[in-house]
């Protein structure tokens, strides 16, 4: 029998996958963090509008202090390479034993590989020391390199999610994907799930 909360691993979390690592948020990361979130060609496809410094500060600061919940509802982590904060990633606890995934890379780290590290390496988290069951995403129709992420990692399209998001001034539709626990484990062995 499960039990109602995942296991929660320690304060402060660092995980190191194979070319970033994936780290808690601190006060200082404000800058860096409204360099992605402050970025119309970075937010153009998330579930928000591009942030001021003041928001982002005010984000950071969210981040931070909810990390320190007990039990802890979300893992919203910086993606770190070579000791630069190039985006981020986040699980969002839901339901039981399930969690939304969300991220990011700053735009002018597109396309060399951090957003699929990144993501496979919170997937572990996610089934591994959480011991999540599922893990869905949500992305903007257009949002091609994202689909192919999910994609590349194994998950499932479920279908579409109509004006499910309000941003840049219209609602937006998200292709929502999933991956299950024995779906991650099967492909971790290089096998099919049964």
């Amino acid at each position: 029998m499960r039990t109602p909360h995942p296991p929660q691993p320690g304060y402060p979390l660092r995980i190191a996958g194979a070319a970033v690592t994936l780290r808690e948020f601190d006060r200082d990361d404000t800058g860096r963090a409204h360099d992605i979130v402050g970025d119309p060609r970075v937010t153009d496809q998330l579930s928000f509008d591009a942030k001021s410094l003041e928001e982002a500060e005010f984000m950071v600061a969210g981040i931070v202090e909810r990390a320190h919940r007990e039990p802890r509802a979300e893992f919203y982590l910086a993606v770190d390479h070579g000791g630069a904060l190039v985006g981020f990633v986040r699980l969002g606890l839901a339901g039981v034993h399930a969690a939304k995934l969300g991220y990011a890379i700053r735009a002018d780290q597109w396309g060399r590989g951090h957003a699929t590290d990144a993501v496979r390496t919170v997937l572990g988290l996610g089934f591994g020391v959480l011991n999540l069951r599922r893990i869905s995403a949500a992305i903007g129709p257009d949002n091609l390199a994202s689909v192919a992420v999910v994609e590349r990692l194994g998950f499932t399209r479920e279908g579409r999610i109509r004006d499910h998001v309000f941003t840049n001034g219209a609602w937006r539709d998200s292709i929502l994907y999933s991956l299950l626990q024995p779906e991650w484990e099967a492909a971790a062995r290089g096998s099919r799930p049964r």
